[in-house]
């Protein structure tokens, strides 16, 4: 997010055709990595990044937060930090615990260097090569992360003007990385604040990618009010797809001071092609653009209209997210914030067991089926796919017994209670619509056995 947004010069918004000509990988990265133009995670299961931005550098205190993030459903969460060179260094303790943070929270953690932002308009801006100084001193602290950690180089490193020099710089800096040991996924930006109005990073992106020997960058658009059509949006990230080159919306909002972003069909794009995306921000905005704050005062409780739209709307966080698998293959760590969703693609060993559709009594409106999702010595994960019959339904409850004293440890999407062996789940206010033959999800981790844990499951709409 940049401090402050210059005007666009109108009709710079023109489309050119860009011609992409990828090289193969040079080398497997040791943790998360690029293939076929889609971000993959450690165990080889597509990544898809679904999370928001944490000002971390101007609110150290603020650690709760990660918890906070990921109890909301992210999978992904940006890191605002500070080289020195413009505001305050995080040092490399600070960020080994922000990794830990993220790790404990079964987040994917994407840290990004803030005082590039504009460079080449704003004076205060610094370097590409200066982030990299930056990154280099934090080796010892992020080598050995690759499974959890995305690089992203430099925010914003252009501003509006003499962002000629961005291709070389870009290419430059992800070849010193390399050079000097890391293998991380890297994350870049695009000039013009990030928005690329004059779509340099859009027409060089082929040329940076294989710069990079490990062939594992990821290009990051952010868009604010350039991007306020539908047309704008699908045109420039269909471009990256066409190409096969992996892009994620790296910041967005709802509103802004330079036009109105079309949050909604970036959403929409971004789930129905698999392309990542990392809302603008949590708590903590100034400058006129508080209405970007997601909840009020770092409160999760407090949700803003934004932040209620980006968790719970559609195509939203909560309902898209799914956890990387390297935190869902095998047991967790460490005990899992409340009603984080830990949705994810199951293991090759243990494919999903899906028991048959209840059904409904007459009238009931609505069928519900239980799939084993993981399972591990002690636990496993499950989830009830909630389906509506002919016509719509305004709220549901899902009711099932349990085949063997399994018990609830963490839930979400849907209030779980208990009476002896029978659970009952009802809607929350997100998911209690349900279209004519739509379907929506919830989810849960509980102790025991989960082949054939829910028995005698029955959906009635209300």
């Amino acid at each position: 997010m940049r401090t402050r947004l210059s005007a666009l010069a109108a009709g710079l918004l023109a489309l050119f055709a860009a011609v992409f000509v990828l090289a193969p990988p040079a080398q497997a990265a040791s943790g998360l990595y690029v293939s076929g133009g889609k971000l993959m995670d450690a165990n080889g299961n597509p990544f898809v990044m679904r999370g928001v931005s944490h000002a971390h550098v101007w609110y150290p205190q603020q650690t709760g937060a990660f918890a906070d993030i990921a109890s909301l459903g992210a999978n992904t969460v940006r890191v605002v930090l500070g080289s020195g060179d413009r505001w305050t260094k995080n040092s490399p303790s600070d960020v080994a615990n922000v990794v830990s943070m993220c790790k404990a929270n079964r987040l994917i953690c994407v840290l990004e260097v803030h005082d590039t932002t504009g460079y080449g308009e704003d004076s205060a801006a610094v370097s590409l090569d200066r982030a990299v100084d930056y990154w280099i001193g934090l080796k010892s602290v992020l080598a050995g992360q690759e499974p959890y950690v995305i690089i992203n180089i430099g925010n914003e490193p252009y501003g509006n003007q003499n962002y000629g020099n961005w291709t070389s710089d870009t290419a430059n800096a992800i070849k010193r990385l390399r050079s000097n040991g890391f293998n991380h996924t890297l994350m870049v930006d695009g000039p013009n604040w990030g928005q690329d109005w004059s779509f340099t990073m859009r027409d060089n992106a082929a040329s940076v990618f294989n710069a990079d020997p490990n062939r594992n960058t990821v290009f990051s658009i952010h868009m604010y009010g350039v991007y306020d059509t539908a047309a704008e949006i699908t045109d420039y990230l269909g471009r990256f797809r066409s190409a096969g080159l992996p892009i994620v919306v790296g910041e967005f909002g709802w509103n802004h001071s330079d036009g109105n972003p079309d949050e909604d069909t970036i959403m929409s794009y971004s789930q129905a092609n698999g392309i990542g995306y990392l809302g603008w921000s949590w708590s903590g905005n100034g400058g006129g653009v508080e209405y970007l704050d997601m909840v009020t005062n770092f409160n999760k409780n407090q949700l803003t209209s934004w932040g209620d739209r980006i968790f719970n709307g559609a195509n939203g966080i909560r309902q898209t997210a799914k956890l990387a698998t390297v935190y869902t293959g095998t047991p967790p760590t460490s005990t899992p914030p409340t009603s984080t969703p830990p949705t994810t693609t199951p293991p090759t060993t243990a494919p999903p067991t899906t028991a048959p559709p209840s059904t409904p009594p007459a009238g009931s409106g609505c069928t519900a089926a239980y799939t084993l999702i993981n399972q591990w010595p002690g636990g496993f994960q499950g989830e009830l796919k909630v389906t509506a019959g002919n016509s719509a339904i305004s709220g549901w409850t899902v009711t099932w017994t349990w085949s063997g004293g399994q018990q609830i440890t963490n839930s979400w999407n849907a209030t779980l209670s208990a009476s002896g062996s029978t659970v009952t789940a009802r809607n929350v206010s997100y998911n209690g619509s349900v279209g004519a033959g739509a379907s929506t999800t919830f989810g849960f981790t509980a102790n025991g056995t989960g082949a054939g844990a829910a028995q005698s499951v029955r959906c009635t709409a209300s």
